[in-house]
């Protein structure tokens, strides 16, 4: 059985204008700070890097574990939160839940903070 779990993007409405050519509107800031939130942690910072550098561009949470020196509930929560902001994408397959970067997920949240 698989199941597939993707949050909203929370950068969505907010992708197109970067923070110096416009002001944001409360929604879209919040929805960006849950982002910048799931990143400015190290370890989820690096969970994001470990899985861009798979050849496949995506990890289960079994391979992730070692290399980040922590538990699999607390990586598991790590990557639940990098779902929920919309930075990865969760497909479940069997027992083991695999993950990988929601397509233009961080190259929408570098143009809001790019300067036009």
């Amino acid at each position: 059985m698989n199941s597939v779990q993707t949050a909203p993007d929370p950068v969505a409405e907010a992708c197109c204008t970067p923070l110096t050519s416009e002001a944001l509107s409360i929604e879209d800031a919040q929805r960006f700070a849950q982002l910048l939130k799931a990143v400015a942690e190290p370890t989820r910072l690096r969970l994001v890097s470990l899985i861009a550098a798979q050849e496949n561009k995506e990890a289960c949470v079994c391979d992730l574990t070692g290399p980040v020196g922590l538990g699999q509930p607390t990586v598991s929560h790590h990557l639940k939160i990098l779902v929920d902001a919309g930075i990865l994408h969760r497909e479940k397959r069997g027992v083991w839940a695999y993950y990988s970067i929601v397509p233009g997920a961080l190259e929408r949240a570098a143009a809001v903070l790019a300067p036009r």
